[in-house]
C-alpha cells in the first residue's frame, strides 16, 4: 500500500515525486537519488529541506542514514550534521507521523548519540520537534523551542 504524504508540521517544499510500478519515490537532494516514499522518508526530506533552505545549514556538511557501531550492533543514524573541521555537532532521529516523540524515542536517539559525541540531539516525527543541547561531561539536556541557524550553533 502508498503511503500518501501528509502535512507536517515543517514548511512546504517543492518535492519531486514521481511513481514507478505503484510505488511513490521521493528525490533527495543530499544523496542524488530516488528512494522510497515511507512516511519516515517524508519526516526526513522535510527536515532535510528545513535545515539548508530555512536554517542554513551547508548541505555538504550533511550526512544521511550514516552507520554506527553500538553494543556490537549495527544501527543506522537518519541524520549527522558536522561542522567544517569535520566534528559531528548534530544528531537528528526522524520517526514517520504516527510515531508519538516519547521518552524511549528520545532515549533512543541518545543512545546512537553516545558513539557520535555531538553537541546537539534533535527528534522529530514532522509534527513534534525536541531540540537538545548537551553538555556531555555534566550528562544534562537543556531544551529549546527553536533550532537555531547553523551559524549559531
Amino acid at each position: 500500500m502508498a503511503f500518501t504524504p501528509t502535512a507536517l508540521n515543517l514548511p512546504p517544499y517543492p518535492f519531486k515525486i514521481t511513481l514507478k510500478e505503484n510505488q511513490h519515490f521521493i528525490f533527495d537532494e543530499v544523496r542524488k537519488k530516488h528512494l522510497v516514499l515511507t512516511p519516515e522518508e517524508w519526516v526526513r526530506q522535510h527536515f532535510i529541506h528545513y535545515l539548508i533552505r530555512d536554517k542554513k545549514f551547508p548541505r555538504s556538511l550533511i550526512q544521511i542514514e550514516g552507520g554506527l557501531s553500538l553494543n556490537q550492533l549495527q544501527k543506522r543514524t537518519d541524520i549527522v550534521i558536522f561542522n567544517t573541521a569535520g566534528e559531528r555537532i548534530m544528531v537528528i532521529e526522524c520517526k514517520a507521523p504516527a510515531v508519538k516523540i516519547s521518552q524511549g524515542v528520545f532515549d533512543q536517539a541518545a543512545r546512537y548519540n553516545s558513539v557520535h559525541q555531538a553537541k546537539w540531539l534533535v527528534v522529530t516525527n514532522g509534527l513534534k520537534h525536541c531540540y537538545a543541547q548537551i553538555d556531555h561531561e555534566a550528562s544534562k539536556f537543556l531544551f529549546f523551542e527553536e533550532l537555531p541557524e547553523y551559524g549559531m550553533l
